[in-house]
């Protein structure tokens, strides 16, 4: 129970509802037991009536005890619906307030976590898969609902239901009520050991259908190289394979359930066997009534379930705990990445790396390694290198996705931890090398980053990308669905959406990590016409570009070499190329 305890502060937040479905739990449970005394005195009454009828049989009279008898019956039934009605508004009161506490908490804690998801810098991402974040915002919190509403309602119902009920029935008799709950502990023992194995199996289903999703899903993705290399068949097999397991685990649930429900018939009508056997022995001694054997009948099926409660709400709290555990491991983790409350701007967009490095907190590797480097404000760097030498990880530095290890970065000569959030990343435009696309329309993917833009600066950042042609040939246009990650899209044609997307932010400073890799060579000069252009149209704006190929950055102001997350050399185009001609003659002259 110790990891529910942090839920005390939304069911603090929520008070009034739990203390009104508390309060309507114990009166519904209170008008619950009028009900059977209502029968036990409508019964005895009746018997008497019938003995008075027998005993006046031919006289006058007997016709008053006959009408007796139907007024009696009419009150009875008429006072039996009434406690009925006024028990089933307050139950349904009761969920009302306990029930919708629950689903409020589980909104607050849902958007709470989704916060928390938003904060983590991207180094937690690289730790956590995506089905285990995804499990926690959805599985476990459903499992910490079910605690907060059905858990606690049962709870408090069953509580106040014993007390109420088996207060009653010692009252009326001690021994009888004794012999007659005697059967209903081993019930609920019962219940508690087989909803165990109940909640096991339902999480060896529930993990063997997410295998199944996860299997099905990563096929769908690869259709394409499914296809290409014809292996439909083989995974048919394994879909088949899994999806057998998938069946056998349900159907090893179904049979535990089949046999569970006939168990629990048995032990309660082995307590309404111990109430008659013992009921009748005392009728017959004159200590009892008939109508207390039927009111002790009602009240063992009143309990019934309340018993049954027990041993489900134990499996639920243990679900919920060690869910509410997971949560709590999450909430518990800090941002390796925090933002001031600043007001300081970008303004010219000039770069400074003052020996920076970096290295990867999760696996150790070392990706940048003292670099240092200056770009004034309306200039362009150029980032060369082979796969691995720390270009993209460089980039990522920049919008403070990661944050270096040693060394400083500095834009307008303040240090890059003095921006806030919103002051650094509004005035960066950045196209990654992993390029995703949400499964949107065309101008809701370009406009992500401004969903506010209009339509005639989507296109103008679709024209300048080069993509606009391919986008009003698109069946729907700019309303045009990409599917999920882009699907329908070819590599260059999500190259340059997401570059539009980058550009339509008229940002200070634009980042374009390989981002011309998947075009051909006439597009590449298009767009790096347009991106001359632009800079032209705002002189203060810097670029950042990485590539693999010389003529993308040939143009750069600065070009930095990069190897092992260091740099090599760094230079203009013309002065990198003269160093190299130096060398080659050395070589030359040196064999």
């Amino acid at each position: 129970m110790k990891a529910l305890f942090s839920l005390n502060k939304y069911i603090w937040r929520y008070k009034k509802l739990f203390l009104l479905g508390i309060l309507f739990v114990i009166i519904s449970n209170v008008l619950g037991v009028y009900p059977p005394q209502i029968v036990r005195s409508a019964i005895d009454l009746v018997e008497d009536l019938v003995k008075l009828n027998g005993l006046y049989e031919g006289f006058e009279v007997q016709s008053s005890v006959k009408g007796l008898m139907t007024s009696s019956r009419t009150i009875f039934s008429l006072l039996t619906i009434a406690f009925a009605l006024l028990r089933g508004l307050f139950l349904f009161l009761m969920r009302q307030t306990l029930i919708v506490m629950s689903r409020r908490i589980e909104y607050d804690l849902r958007n709470d976590m989704y916060a928390h998801y938003q904060e983590l810098s991207l180094s937690f991402y690289r730790r956590n898969r995506t089905g285990d974040l995804m499990a926690r915002i959805s599985e476990d919190v459903g499992r910490v609902r079910m605690y907060l509403g059905p858990g606690i309602m049962y709870t408090i119902n069953t509580i106040s239901l014993m007390i109420i009920v088996v207060g009653t029935m010692l009252m009326v008799n001690p021994e009888l009520t004794l012999y007659t709950v005697l059967p209903l502990p081993l019930l609920s023992i019962l219940i508690y050991l087989v909803e165990n194995r109940v909640l096991k199996r339902s999480d060896r289903i529930q993990a063997q259908m997410s295998k199944l999703t996860a299997f099905t899903q990563e096929i769908y993705s690869g259709i394409r190289v499914t296809k290409a290399y014809a292996r439909e068949k083989d995974f048919s097999r394994r879909f088949e394979t899994e999806n057998k397991e998938y069946q056998s685990r349900s159907m090893s649930l179904i049979r535990l359930n089949a046999m569970f429900f006939p168990m629990v018939m048995l032990l309660v009508g082995l307590s309404t066997a111990f109430l008659i056997w013992i009921g009748a022995e005392k009728v017959i001694a004159g200590s009892l009534s008939l109508g207390n054997i039927a009111e002790f009948i009602i009240y063992v099926n009143m309990l019934t379930f309340p018993i049954i409660a027990i041993g489900w709400v134990s499996s639920l709290i243990q679900r919920a705990s060690a869910s509410q555990k997971r949560i709590n491991e999450f909430l518990l983790e800090k941002s390796d990445i925090t933002f001031p409350k600043s007001e300081i701007q970008i303004e010219r967009a000039t770069l400074q790396f003052d020996q920076v490095s970096f290295k990867y907190p999760d696996t150790g590797i070392v990706a940048i390694q003292d670099i240092s480097f200056e770009l004034q404000s309306g200039q362009k760097l150029g980032v060369m290198g082979a796969t691995g030498s720390g270009k993209s990880t460089l980039c990522n530095m920049l919008p403070r996705l990661y944050d270096p290890e040693s060394g400083v970065i500095k834009i307008d000569g303040h240090d890059i931890k003095d921006y806030g959030k919103a002051s650094l990343r509004n005035e960066i435009g950045y196209a990654p090398q992993d390029v995703f696309l949400f499964s949107e329309s065309v101008v809701e993917n370009i406009a992500f980053g401004l969903p506010e833009i209009d339509q005639p600066m989507i296109e103008a950042a679709a024209k300048k990308a080069s993509v606009y042609q391919n986008i009003v040939d698109f069946p729907e246009g700019f309303d045009t669905i990409v599917g999920e990650r882009g699907v329908t899209l070819s590599g260059g044609q999500k190259q340059r959406i997401a570059l539009a997307r980058a550009w339509v932010r008229n940002p200070k400073l634009l980042i374009l990590d390989d981002s011309l890799s998947a075009v051909d060579t006439k597009t590449e000069e298009a767009i790096l016409g347009s991106l001359r252009v632009a800079r032209e149209e705002r002189p203060e704006m810097s670029v950042v570009m990485v590539s693999h190929r010389v003529s993308t950055i040939q143009d750069s102001d600065l070009i930095i070499v990069l190897d092992n997350g260091r740099i090599i050399e760094q230079g203009t185009h013309d002065s990198l190329l003269g160093r190299m001609a130096i060398m080659l003659e050395f070589i030359e002259n040196s064999s």
